[in-house]
């Protein structure tokens, strides 16, 4: 079943990086020219100027032609894993600083455990929730389970309620045909209870039933949430870097 999940998003990420699934099984680096696709995860601004996708074995990158002979250099230069490390892409952002490109968003993509996944116990009432439940959720406490910009996206939660308040809630974007993925947050008062593996194990087994993969996206930085993603039942994947202009950068740091 695992090598099923993992075919599955390789499919998509080929749909994505405009190349074959097999690509990311290469002991060499691959470049693709940045394509418009519109089978690609919902949030994509498209085509990017350049972005890079590792299964664990090789780099593929989806580069728009300006930028193709600097990539390929990059590739060539530092083995797969250190293309996303800080003194990589240090390099990396130093190439492409004539064009006023800056590394962006660094992240790590988990997909489910068929040997682990499993309904972990909740000390507090669970209810599932479908999109009219959420109509009055796109607060700043469920911001990780719920993005207000796409809200036509978030299909399915999971909350946990103390009485009749909302504690936590996992919910679940329909970010492309095949894949959906899991979002949570917890309110402070309740953390360290187990609540978030709780209802991120149980929207992954809700998610499986619909003929859908679930999956989960933390930065490399955020051990919490990594560490939920372990517990509820998922394991490590992929990794992606973007690279957007340098005023996209300084606007998210803003």
């Amino acid at each position: 079943m695992n090598a099923r999940f993992t075919q599955i998003a390789r499919q998509q990420s080929a749909r994505e990086m405009n190349c074959r699934p097999e690509d990311f099984d290469k002991e060499y680096g691959i470049i693709t020219d940045a394509l418009q696709s519109e089978s690609a995860r919902k949030y994509y601004t498209q085509p990017m100027p350049c972005n890079l996708v590792s299964y664990g074995n090789n780099v593929v990158a989806s580069v728009q032609p300006t930028y193709r002979e600097r990539v390929h250099s990059f590739l060539e230069k530092f083995e797969f894993y250190h293309c996303f490390e800080a003194p990589g892409i240090h390099h990396l952002d130093a190439m492409l600083r004539v064009y006023d490109l800056r590394s962006c968003f660094m992240a790590e993509y988990w997909l489910p455990d068929a040997t682990k996944l499993r309904r972990l116990p909740c000390r507090y009432r669970t209810k599932i929730l479908t999109k009219e439940d959420f109509a009055g959720l796109y607060l700043p406490e469920w911001s990780n389970a719920l993005c207000k910009s796409r809200k036509e996206l978030d299909i399915l939660g999971i909350g946990a309620y103390d009485g009749q308040k909302l504690i936590a809630l996992a919910a679940c974007s329909a970010d492309c045909d095949t894949m959906w993925q899991i979002g949570v947050d917890v309110l402070p008062a309740y953390r360290r209870q187990g609540i978030a593996s709780a209802l991120t194990s149980r929207l992954a087994l809700e998610i499986l039933r619909r003929g859908k993969l679930p999956f989960y996206c933390c930065a490399w930085s955020n051990i919490p949430s990594a560490k939920n993603a372990l517990k509820s039942g998922f394991m490590p994947a992929w990794v992606e870097l973007t690279v957007k202009p340098q005023s996209f950068v300084d606007k998210m740091n803003e």
